[in-house]
């Protein structure tokens, strides 16, 4: 999940600050949609109304996009499930479609494989329908077949559970108060210069702020993205089986200690697991809880 938590929060960025920049120049020389009078003052109804269309227009953008990106910037190959190409792919595209008719999914998700020497999968889409569930090679490579099966079954759960629909709907509340507050940010701040430059000030600190008031939101995403993965873990376990589940975590785990003790520290194939051993303040913008954590939650079911 962590892959598309990234995904979708960059997309999410890149889309949210294109419309800002449009409105800004549509609104500069044709005054249309203007927040501010000739005397600068603020209507905040009026900025509240376009903070929100424009933020709730950014996320569902990006959710739209969400599995059309994935497949483009991870380049995952899509398995065609009438002709496999190899029993590796037969393999995996049967244990998605078996798991979910297991999780009353009506349609099964595409199913693919990227070239990366990482351990990890994901699963995006905008809808349960659209949805898409990806594994790495090097997953395939690196596990056993019960746990490829259990963390299969937890990425299907992330498409019943309708996890992006829910994350999307955050997203634009967030993407609301990004837009309101980077807006007075930026007319406070261009107060300061001369006449003839606020308005340059101002478009260019909308964009700063913007940014960096998305960055300070992606905390509250990553929250609510830690919070899922133990749901998941457990519709996993409904799927696959607790064992398979929790073997799966546990070996994801292996592989982490047995990467740190080879010191292999700038390996990208351990990325996604290593934020787990970061400081707390780094922890704020993981999208997966320690696994520690996942396995002991686990097991106390």
């Amino acid at each position: 999940m962590g892959k598309r938590i990234l995904l979708f929060l960059l997309t999410n960025i890149l889309v949210m600050t294109t419309i800002v920049i449009a409105w800004s120049l549509i609104t500069r020389y044709t005054n249309i949609g203007a927040i501010q009078n000739a005397e600068g003052q603020i209507s905040y109804g009026a900025l509240m109304i376009f903070s929100i269309l424009v933020g709730f227009a950014g996320a569902f953008i990006s959710l739209a996009m969400s599995r059309w990106m994935a497949k483009m910037m991870m380049k995952v190959k899509v398995i065609d499930p009438s002709r496999p190409a190899n029993a590796q792919e037969r393999m995996v595209y049967e244990k998605v479609e078996r798991l979910s008719r297991t999780a009353g999914l009506v349609h099964t998700p595409q199913v693919g494989i990227y070239q990366s020497a990482e351990v990890n999968a994901f699963a995006t889409g905008p809808t349960k329908k659209r949805s898409l569930v990806a594994v790495s090679s090097g997953l395939l490579q690196t596990m056993d077949d019960d746990a490829i099966e259990g963390i299969i079954a937890h990425e299907v759960a992330h498409v019943a559970n309708g996890d992006m629909v829910t994350m999307t709907l955050l997203q634009g509340i967030v993407n609301t108060f990004v837009v309101f507050f980077s807006r007075i940010a930026a007319i406070i701040v261009s107060r300061f210069v001369r006449s003839e430059i606020q308005w340059i000030v101002q478009f260019a600190a909308i964009i700063v702020f913007q940014i960096l008031f998305s960055i300070l939101g992606s905390i509250v995403v990553s929250a609510y993205s830690r919070h899922r993965e133990y749901h998941a873990d457990k519709g996993g376990a409904d799927l696959a089986g607790r064992d398979k589940m929790a073997h799966a975590l546990r070996s994801l785990k292996m592989y982490v200690d047995r990467a740190k003790v080879n010191d292999r520290t700038d390996d990208s194939a351990i990325q996604t697991m290593k934020i787990n051993g970061k400081s707390s303040m780094m922890t704020l913008f993981s999208s997966h809880p320690p696994l520690d954590d996942r396995i002991a939650k686990l097991e106390q079911r």
